[in-house]
């Protein structure tokens, strides 16, 4: 099961994000408003499959129709990974710290 603590412009996600977790997730209605800035930490992620390339991609797209900087950090191994895999890592909006450990 996934978790998201929401504080002042940053989000702690926890748990996983299967399919199962993101389709609760998303019919949860969370959703990138109300901050011009925001960092989304995942250091609390422990398994992901492919779908949670395509959450991380549509909260960007919220943060943009929204105007919010967003960027993710703390990104678990088995995330870059599969961003990798797929040829979107570069793509993601990482946070300073994040993008200079991949």
């Amino acid at each position: 099961m996934v978790d998201i603590a929401q504080n002042d412009g940053r989000w702690l996600v926890s748990g996983n994000l299967l399919l199962d977790d993101v389709e609760r997730l998303l019919a949860q209605n969370v959703m990138v408003n109300g901050s011009k800035v925001l960092e989304v930490d995942l250091s609390g992620v422990t398994e992901v499959d492919s779908v949670a390339i395509s959450l991380l991609f549509e909260w960007v797209r919220q943060a943009r129709a929204n105007q919010c900087s967003l960027t993710y950090s703390n990104l678990p191994a088995n995330l870059i990974s599969l961003a990798s895999l797929y040829g979107v890592l570069d793509f993601l909006p990482l946070a300073a710290s994040s993008a200079a450990s991949h």
